[in-house]
């Protein structure tokens, strides 16, 4: 799992280098197999403070984001242990995990 965080982390922070400067749709998946977000599950994955991060993983691309409460706080809801993920996240893909 600790695998997991580490890839989605360098994955992340690749894809900011990506673009031409102008604010993109983040809600497009814009790889191999284009399709909305929303058509994709998502999972949570807890940091090492114990707080969760929504996560998908479509088979290419990995998608990170911290969860919210209404008010711009984060959720730190107990869900898994801390660095553990839970749910289904690979959930809607169409690429095979090459492990």
């Amino acid at each position: 799992m600790k695998r997991i965080a580490i890839t989605l982390t360098v994955a992340a922070l690749g894809l900011t280098a990506c673009g031409d400067g102008y604010p993109a749709d983040k809600t497009v998946d814009r790889g191999f197999d284009k399709k909305d977000l929303s058509q994709l599950q998502a999972g949570i994955w807890v940091d090492p403070n114990g707080c969760d991060h929504w996560i998908i993983d479509d088979g290419v691309e990995g998608y990170l984001s911290q969860r919210l409460d209404p008010y711009g706080k984060p959720v730190c809801s107990g869900v898994a242990p801390p660095t553990q993920t839970t749910g289904d996240f690979k959930g809607g893909s169409t690429f095979a995990d090459p492990n």
